[in-house]
């Protein structure tokens, strides 16, 4: 299945960026990797099938490597640990998004 873009009604969309959709859950943050593409600061009109899997796969190694250097907002990637709340959604989230802590970055 190709994730262009998210809309989901029942829940805050925080923002929307090059390729991610991110959506405001109180103290933490649903950010959903999509398979758009950007290019050049260009979000390009087509899609790259299982693209944003890969980027969800890439940004929880780096997570996961670096955790014991420096700590970092990633919570999970387990649709299981998501709120019971986005489990409707399940098909679309499994493997493309992350839970995360709601924090402030760093100027």
């Amino acid at each position: 299945m190709i994730i262009q873009s998210t809309d989901f009604k029942d829940l805050k969309l925080f923002k929307r960026g090059k390729v991610r959709d991110v959506y405001d859950l109180g103290d933490k943050l649903l950010i959903i990797s999509t398979d758009r593409i950007s290019c050049f600061d260009v979000v390009l009109p087509t899609c790259v099938p299982h693209k944003g899997e890969v980027l969800t796969k890439l940004s929880l190694f780096w997570f996961e490597f670096t955790r014991d250097i420096i700590a970092n907002h990633m919570l999970t990637v387990n649709i299981d640990d998501f709120p019971e709340s986005l489990l409707k959604y399940k098909e679309i989230l499994n493997g493309r998004s992350m839970l995360v802590k709601k924090t402030n970055p760093i100027p």
